[in-house]
């Protein structure tokens, strides 16, 4: 045991206990022991690995010291507890964040450059120009990726040590690791053996900057300017025109019909004719549909290859013609659809080809307005559009070949099996339910899974090339099982020799890689040690908590669902705990595009880990909590606290507890039968999920401890001659040892400090308290606490010190309550020095008179 200090402090203790607690392991998954007592007593958390590219923010703190508590009551009430960490480092963030740092870019066509040098480091995410980067081969920009995610994640380990996370750091994984790349790529096999992988050339959600294939639940809509155009469609029996307004004019070219509501009477007569189109000539047909929108525009919209998502439907549904204009890099493609056959159609879209769209609108509006076909001028508003959500520019729909898993969008039983796991999972809170249930029941296309990047998991395939040289799309070959992990584009598929590499009958690689949720999603099974250490995974899995944000339940949530519902048939955890999230003091979401993040490490240092921690632990799960930096009283409140349970526990200590002490005194035995209460209600609340309502009575009842029952009860601790001071003494370090372990989960790093002064061992490994059953009626507490607080008001009412003697008092209160007063006279007259007490019959309990002595 460590020694009371003389002026005991917060300043240093992160530093102190981190290397204690790594030097006893203290928060190591004892395996040994979960073998033992089995599946029921492991506490297993399936961690969110954090995005390793660039800084944590403060909403990071606030979410993880939620888990963290979770993590250390479920520790102290037994339970080997498996609390892993992750590193989610591969994917679009990562490879932006080494762009810009490094000033480079993957050119895969380079060649490898051992000796690669980078132009400079240290770049802030913004200064780095696209044309200003360096072109560098795949495997030299991928060493740069792993280079700086190592780096970013040494920076984040150590944060989360000072803040005091009792994970496990033997337990860590990467999103990148040869090991996760063999679990990421096995559990994909086993989805395409099984049906659930495919692949399909089709319209494709498309980000022009990062050139790459977006997944629906990477998507945002973002208020943008827009225009409607009033278009004159001619009908083809010459009788009239009909007029359509679009924003997007400039894919006029790409029309393949116009669409109307079945029940528009307007358009009735229309349907089944055909119509010519402005500008480029071409004959399409006027068409019944009930998603079209009457009320909109002119209630009859152009369908084209492809505007926005909705013209994919109609597309499929409607069995139309694919004539798609938009190349990968969002500029007009350089030849134009077949249909287009006129000189001056073809001239007109030549003048369109090799420009934006932003510079092809402008160009068709000039041309619609020179043959008349466009309607009056164009009409401004604003409305939402398609952007993904780490993009800069709208996103566009292309024509590609990608992998996707089925996610129960084109499936009624699969949906209805994840609908299901849903209901089976322990929500907290619970309404965070509808919003899972709302995703899985709007999904509109299975999940799109394949990336045009270059930093992830390689798909693990390769093509059969036929006697052109062409790929053979219907002969995909894989690898064996025990040949992962592997990457196409430098490993050879069984029965091929590297010489046959994209030769006519030979193979290629598969250069895509996965969406970095394909690997995310399978977190359990990363940590776990699904398919690589069967033991462990029967120890852990399905897990007992997944902790996360609100805002990627349908990212990270539902993937990860699906994955275990197609692997397992089950859920991959029997609870969610869903943060909210943190916002400024205006109440808006603190996001890096907004920049009013604020970074926690200044934070922690200046007020100390444990305050942060009781700031993040006083709001409940799913509700957002405002964070002013400027003035942050939450914080500064828990740091007032942890310097109190320091004070508080060394002034508790300095009285002795004779051998052999009982409880005997009726106040003793009140606050100990109280402080029951709170460990019942505490430990029913932290069960539930709901850290807030714990702390919010225990400090409660440690600041009535502090300011009432330790202020009455120290004169009788102090005299050795009092017949009651063992029982006062005793009850002290009873309440101590106590408070200290139901603060612990919360003030981890004070209560640490106290309980080694007095006790063997680490308090995070300490039994969780439990009711003492001492007989005492709570109400004597209660009742000398407020007569406490007249007592007091009255001297401070009389300009008068607490320190002044009374001469006499007469306090007012019910019979019942003067009755508890008498029980703890001896206290309640030396905390306030009187000399007599008389009483008289109230309502409620207040000083009726009181005399002064002298000073």
């Amino acid at each position: 045991m460590a020694a009371v200090p003389e002026k005991p402090a917060l300043e240093g203790l992160e530093q102190k206990w981190d290397a204690a607690w790594t030097d006893a392991g203290t928060y190591g998954f004892d395996r040994a022991r979960a073998a033992e007592v089995g599946r029921a007593g492991v506490y297993s958390v399936d961690t969110p690995p954090p995005t390793a590219s660039g800084s944590l923010h403060i909403g990071h703190v606030f979410s993880y010291t939620h888990t963290d508590v979770k993590v250390r009551f479920e520790r102290m009430r037994g339970k080997t507890v498996f609390y892993p960490m992750g590193w989610d480092d591969n994917g679009l963030p990562t490879e932006r964040r080494v762009q810009n740092y490094y000033g480079v870019r993957c050119d895969p066509s380079l060649p490898y450059e051992p000796d690669f040098t980078p132009p400079y480091e240290g770049g802030d995410n913004k200064s780095s120009k696209a044309a200003d980067q360096v072109p560098i081969s795949r495997r030299n920009f991928i060493e740069l990726c792993e280079k700086l995610t190592v780096e970013d994640e040494k920076h984040f380990e150590d944060l989360w040590r000072m803040l005091g996370l009792s994970v496990d750091w033997t337990q860590t994984y990467r999103t990148i690791s040869d090991e996760t790349m063999r679990t990421s790529q096995l559990a994909f096999l086993r989805n395409l053996e099984r049906g659930e992988a495919y692949q399909s050339l089709a319209p494709t959600l498309w980000d022009i900057d990062f050139r790459s294939a977006i997944a629906q639940a990477e998507l945002e809509d973002r208020e943008q300017p827009a225009a409607y155009h009033r278009l004159a469609f001619h009908k083809t029996d010459g009788s009239g025109d009909i007029h359509i307004e679009t924003t997007r004019p400039e894919l006029l070219a790409a029309c393949v019909a116009l669409v109307a509501h079945p029940d528009d009477e307007r358009y009735q007569p229309a349907f089944g004719t055909t119509v010519r189109t402005p500008l480029f000539d071409v004959e399409v047909p006027v068409l019944p549909h009930p998603l079209a929108q009457p009320d909109k525009g002119s209630g009859i919209a152009m369908i084209c290859t492809f505007g926005d998502v909705t013209d994919i439907i109609w597309w499929r549904e409607l069995d139309l013609p694919n004539r798609t204009i938009i190349g990968m890099d969002g500029r007009i493609i350089a030849d134009a659809p077949d249909v287009i056959t006129t000189d001056a159609a073809r001239a007109a879209y030549a003048e369109l080809a090799g420009k934006t769209v932003f510079s092809a609108k402008k160009r068709v509006v000039e041309l619609l307005q020179g043959s008349g076909e466009l309607i009056g001028d164009p009409k401004p508003f604003t409305h939402p559009v398609k952007f993904f959500e780490k993009g800069d520019r709208p996103l566009e729909i292309v024509s590609t070949r990608q992998w996707y898993i089925r996610n129960g969008a084109r499936d009624e039983a699969l949906r209805e099996k994840l609908i299901a796991l849903g209901k089976e999972l322990s929500w907290h809170p619970d309404f965070m339910r509808v919003r899972y249930e709302n995703w899985v029941g709007g999904l509109t296309g299975d999940w799109l899974v394949s990336r045009q990047r270059f930093f992830g998991v390689p798909i693990p395939v390769w093509y059969g090339l036929d006697e052109n040289g062409e790929r053979d799309y219907e002969r995909v070959l894989l690898p064996a099982h025990d040949q992962l992990p592997v990457d196409p584009t430098t490993d050879v598929p069984p029965g091929y020799t590297e010489d046959q590499r994209g030769v006519p009958g030979g193979f290629e690689g598969e250069r895509d890689i996965f969406d970095t949720w394909a690997t995310s999603s399978l977190t359990p099974q990363l940590a776990g040690g699904w398919e690589r250490d069967p033991e462990l995974w029967d120890l852990v899995a399905p897990f007992d908590l997944r902790p996360q944000g609100q805002d990627i339940i349908r990212t990270w949530l539902f993937s990860t669902m699906l994955r275990s519902a197609l692997e397992d048939g089950r859920a991959p955890w029997t609870d969610a705990a869903i943060s909210g999230f943190i916002v400024d003091p205006d109440r808006k979401k603190m996001s890096k595009s907004k920049g009013n993040v604020v970074t926690p490490a200044d934070i922690l240092e200046q007020h100390g880990s444990d305050a942060v921690r009781y700031w993040a632990a006083s709001s409940r799960l799913g509700t957002d909590a405002a964070f002013d930096p400027q003035n942050p009283t939450q914080i500064k409140i828990g740091r007032r606290l942890a310097i109190k349970i320091l004070n508080a526990a060394k002034f508790v200590l300095s009285f002795p507890v004779p051998e052999g002490a009982q409880i005997t005194h009726a106040l003793d035995a009140s606050m100990l039968a109280t402080l029951d209460g709170v460990v019942r209600d505490a430990t029913a609340a932290l069960d539930a999920y709901d850290h807030a309502r714990a702390l919010e009575l225990t400090e409660s009842f440690f600041w009535t401890f502090c300011d009432d029952y330790l202020e009455l009860v120290k004169e009788r601790a102090y005299d050795q001659t009092d017949v009651g001071q063992a029982s006062a003494a005793l009850a002290l370090r009873i309440a101590l040892s106590t408070q200290l372990r139901l603060l612990a989960p919360i003030v981890s790093f004070a209560t640490e400090e106290a309980w080694s002064w007095f006790e063997e061992g680490s308090i995070h490994t300490a039994a969780w308290p439990e009711p003492l059953g001492i007989e005492g009626d709570p109400a004597v507490l209660t009742a000398v606490g407020e007569a406490l607080i007249g007592i007091r008001r009255a001297k401070t009412e009389a300009k008068a010190s607490q320190k002044t003697p009374v001469t006499s008092i007469t306090l007012g209160a019910p019979a019942a309550t003067v009755e508890r007063l008498k029980l703890a006279e001896g206290d309640l007259k030396a905390v306030g020095r009187i000399e007599t007490i008389t009483y008289t019959d109230a309502d409620s309990t207040a000083v009726a008179a009181i005399e002064l002595g002298e000073v």
